[in-house]
């Protein structure tokens, strides 16, 4: 595995509506891997494929950030059910020491393939939910402050 270089904002690759994943092949799932040592090595909890300049529908997240077992690789994920509202501080590895609260949906249901090419389908609350929007935008060409209600400098509670 490597690390990779971490995009931040400003990098047109992260303003990118990105592109199905039509193969599953050892490249992506190398990626994966890759993406995931970057994302534990940078204090993450998720990291999506722009991130890491790759313009492709995939992200990796990880919010059991003691243990590191709790990884999910998401190939074109897609939202299938939203229920509730909550407001909280995010922060991203994209936009070093900034910090904001973001609306998102309290709960939620996503579908995606796994990199073995199975159809899965998760749902999520709490930060595996936020997380996963957060990534989601991302791959949709969005950032986190585009949305933010605020942002702040040195402020962190939750980095997605």
């Amino acid at each position: 595995m490597a690390l990779l270089t971490i995009r931040t904002a400003g990098d047109p690759v992260l303003k990118t509506v990105c592109a199905p994943v039509v193969k599953i092949d050892k490249r992506l799932r190398k990626l994966l891997d890759d993406m995931a040592e970057t994302m534990y090595a940078s204090d993450g909890v998720g990291i999506a494929a722009p991130q890491v300049g790759e313009s492709i529908r995939v992200c990796v997240v990880d919010v059991d950030v003691k243990n590191h077992n709790a990884r999910h690789d998401l190939i074109n994920p897609v939202i299938t059910y939203r229920e509730g509202s909550v407001v909280d501080n995010e922060g991203c590895l994209s936009c070093p020491d900034l910090f904001g609260d973001v609306e998102r949906a309290a709960k939620i249901r996503v579908e995606y393939i796994s990199r073995f090419g199975k159809k899965k389908s998760l749902e999520a609350e709490g930060l595996l939910a936020r997380c996963i929007q957060h990534e989601l935008d991302h791959l949709d060409g969005k950032l986190f402050i585009d949305i933010a209600k605020n942002i702040t400098k040195g402020r962190k509670n939750s980095e997605a």
